[in-house]
């Protein structure tokens, strides 16, 4: 059976999209959990097409998450309705702050005997995208919270929506602005952009969809990090350096970068930690910075071949004769870029040419700045 996913923050715009697909399609319905009572104990689940609810009914938390009722149910009553053999599209809409990927890969695992998972779309409204970038607020603050300890924000929750799928389905009116449109093109260039109203959206529904291409195209290692651009008062900065970041002063200036842009994301490398791959990932004033294992560069050949080819393939194109893989590669999106100031204050904090020359062990002495974000005490 052909499943399709529909998710995105912006609720009004998700559902006007899930009521086009479940009116075109004809035998298709919608299956949506109301995670809205969950911290209460309560997880709602419809079935409905076009015209009315066709069951309902109400799934137990399971380990106090609401995300982890969902996944415990998502594929069972998928199965009941490949089962009948009279469904012709099951749209799967995620409630507000469910990320599509999990979704995704829990349906394409778990159900791969009896589903097709055929799409992968995050509804937009332009007009709200940056309201949503620059909203720090965690997910309890706004009401939308999953779990009891779902620490996300708004804005970080909306990133990760807005980038993941191929297909963004865009919902708009005369609010839309030129730079509305320029920064939903600069965050997500890749993705088909494709209009709620529109028939192709039923095309892009039943177009395919690659779970572990997706999923190797968000790993901070060989991620599809968006290109200069500068378009309608917004802008999109590269920067990229082989020099490690001395920590201290990296540490230091981190509050102004993040609040530099509306986005910003990569991959890095720390003098005192050469051989970690470090994550750079923030939105809404907020910055998560996580290592995601070795460069390739730290590990003997023969670990390479437990690697995905896409990883090996982009290491390799990056490849420097005295680094190897290691490289500073970071991404800053937003209107009213200063990409001078971020450019400046970015080289200040790499080694200079005489803490460079000092050598691997003096790199590994420098204080350990970023211990408390990489390392923290349990």
């Amino acid at each position: 059976m052909p499943v399709v996913i529909v998710a995105g923050l912006h609720r009004d715009a998700r559902q006007a999209v899930v009521a086009g697909l479940l009116r075109t399609v004809a035998g298709s319905v919608a299956l949506h959990h109301d995670l809205s009572a969950a911290l209460a104990g309560t997880v709602r689940r419809t079935v409905r097409d076009a015209d009315s609810i066709l069951s309902s009914g109400e799934t137990p938390l399971v380990n106090d998450c609401a995300c982890c009722a969902l996944r415990e149910d998502l594929v069972p009553e998928l199965e009941r309705l490949a089962a009948g053999g009279l469904t012709r599209l099951a749209v799967v809409e995620l409630w507000d702050s469910v990320e599509p990927q999990a979704m995704a890969e829990i349906i394409a695992g778990q159900g791969a005997d009896f589903l097709e998972l055929t799409g992968v779309m995050t509804a937009v409204d332009p007009a709200l995208n940056l309201p949503c970038l620059a909203n720090g607020d965690d997910l309890h603050e706004a009401g939308i919270a999953a779990a009891r300890e779902d620490q996300r924000t708004v804005a970080d929750t909306w990133a990760h929506q807005l980038e993941y799928p191929p297909v963004l389905a865009i919902v708009q009116d005369d609010e839309v602005t030129d730079e509305d449109r320029a920064l939903l093109s600069q965050l997500h260039p890749t993705a088909r952009q494709v209009r709620a109203a529109s028939p192709d959206l039923v095309g892009e529904a039943f177009a395919g969809f690659d779970v572990g291409a997706a999923a190797a195209a968000q790993h901070p290692a060989c991620a599809r990090l968006p290109q200069e651009a500068d378009a309608a008062g917004v802008s999109t900065f590269v920067w990229r350096r082989r020099r490690p970041f001395h920590p201290g002063r990296l540490y230091d200036a981190l509050e102004d970068l993040v609040c530099a842009a509306a986005r910003s994301r990569g991959r890095f490398w720390l003098a005192d930690r050469p051989d970690t791959l470090l994550a750079w990932d923030a939105a809404g004033g907020a910055l998560c910075v996580e290592g995601v294992g070795p460069w390739l560069a730290a590990l003997p050949d023969a670990a390479w071949e437990m690697e995905s080819p896409m990883r090996t393939a982009a290491a390799a194109l990056d490849w420097d004769a005295e680094h190897g893989d290691r490289c500073q590669h970071l991404v800053f999106t937003s209107p009213g870029l200063d990409r001078d100031g971020i450019e400046d204050l970015l080289n200040s904090c790499l080694l200079t040419d005489a803490e460079y020359g000092a050598g691997h062990d003096a790199w590994r002495a420098l204080p350990a700045a970023f211990d408390e974000l990489l390392d923290p005490v349990s």
